[in-house]
């Protein structure tokens, strides 16, 4: 029953949503980063919900660095974070004990669990434990920013809202991002927002479509095979219960292309290699190619809706009905991209510390 993820650096999750604690704890990272707190806090606050597009269940996120960490130092020892639980109201729970909430992993949990997991909010499924995955993913993310790498992810398609795709003007727009409360590059705010708004009205959820861009990385990582750079991400995504499916680069759309334009042509400018186009999404072979990384991650809707469904009461062995009462997103794409952005950087600190050694998320030395 595995819930880490990595080979050097390694990632392990635990807590569940209405337990006393979640967290998680970082193992192998370099020793001698600078821990920035603030920076953590940012990005737990995007996490986190703030908008009556969010689910009313508000936590502070107030989280505590319990080791790995020595004057405000990582250490090289394993980082532990907790964050504790402080709005938890497991009380709409009780009526649906043994009902099967469609899209949810209640059945699925209660074979692998034999009834012993913990069912209050989704328990270990819950997406409140993306929260401890912020914390510490934020700590690789900032390393990465301090080696000039780059990751952002914005709304791509929300319902029938589209934005733009990341152009290669990416660096403003990944700056401008940055600051944005519903990250899209177009003007499209209030559009996402009336979208997700016009659902919950419905009693229902909607979902999307995001897209990742990660710069400035360098050519050689990942293996061919069975541990590719899109397999390593594509594992980090799909633990991610909210998402059911990525493509790299043009994905899906290479099916209407021929070779003469799918191709990227290689071109070399001072010195530098680059591709003329970026259709492969950064990835040749299962290996970084240098140019910038770039997949997209759909995103289902909510699947707690408060309207009736059929299901099944697999205590009782019987065909019931189901309306889910209590605080649930209407959409979780908006918060869903900062998880996406700390658990890359998760990845990319793993396969930097697999080929080159766990002391270049230190420095640069590619």
């Amino acid at each position: 029953m595995k819930n880490s993820i990595g080979k050097s650096v390694i990632l392990t999750l635990f807590g569940e949503s209405h337990g006393d604690e979640i967290g998680a704890v970082l193992d192998g990272f370099a020793p001698g980063v600078k821990i920035d707190y603030d920076f953590i806090c940012k990005n737990l606050a995007k996490r986190r919900p703030n908008a009556k597009t969010d689910t009313a269940r508000i936590e502070k996120d107030d989280f505590k660095l319990v080791s790995g960490v020595y004057n405000d130092y990582t250490t090289g020892t394993p980082i532990c974070v907790v964050i504790k639980n402080t709005n938890t109201d497991s009380s709409s729970y009780d009526s649906i004990k043994g009902k099967a909430r469609p899209g949810h992993a209640d059945f699925a949990a209660y074979q692998k669990y034999h009834g012993f997991e913990d069912p209050r909010g989704g328990g270990h499924f819950s997406g409140r434990l993306t929260a401890p995955i912020v914390a510490l993913g934020s700590i690789c993310l900032k390393t990465l920013q301090n080696l000039d790498i780059k990751i952002s992810t914005h709304i791509l398609k929300c319902g029938n809202v589209n934005d733009k795709n990341f152009s290669s003007n990416y660096d403003k727009e990944i700056q401008e991002l940055d600051d944005k409360n519903i990250p899209v590059i177009s003007d499209i705010s209030e559009m996402v927002e009336k979208e997700i708004l016009s659902a919950k009205e419905e009693n229902d959820s909607i979902g999307g479509v995001t897209q990742t861009i990660i710069t400035n990385i360098p050519a050689g990582l990942g293996e061919p095979w069975f541990s590719s750079i899109e397999g390593s991400l594509s594992n980090a995504m799909f633990s991610i219960g909210g998402i059911k499916g990525i493509e790299f680069g043009l994905g899906f759309n290479f099916s209407s292309f021929k070779g003469s334009k799918a191709n990227d042509s290689f071109e070399i400018n001072n010195g530098k290699v680059s591709t003329l186009t970026n259709n492969n999404g950064g990835i040749n072979g299962g290996i970084t190619n240098g140019m910038p990384v770039v997949f997209q991650c759909a995103v289902k809707p909510t699947p707690s809706i408060s309207k009736p469904q059929k299901t099944i009461d697999f205590i009782k062995n019987e065909n019931t009905t189901i309306e889910i009462k209590g605080r649930h997103d209407p959409a979780i794409i908006r918060r869903i991209c900062s998880v996406i952005n700390c658990l890359s950087a998760v990845i990319i600190c793993d396969e930097i510390a697999l080929r080159y050694g766990t002391d270049a998320l230190l420095k640069r030395n590619w």
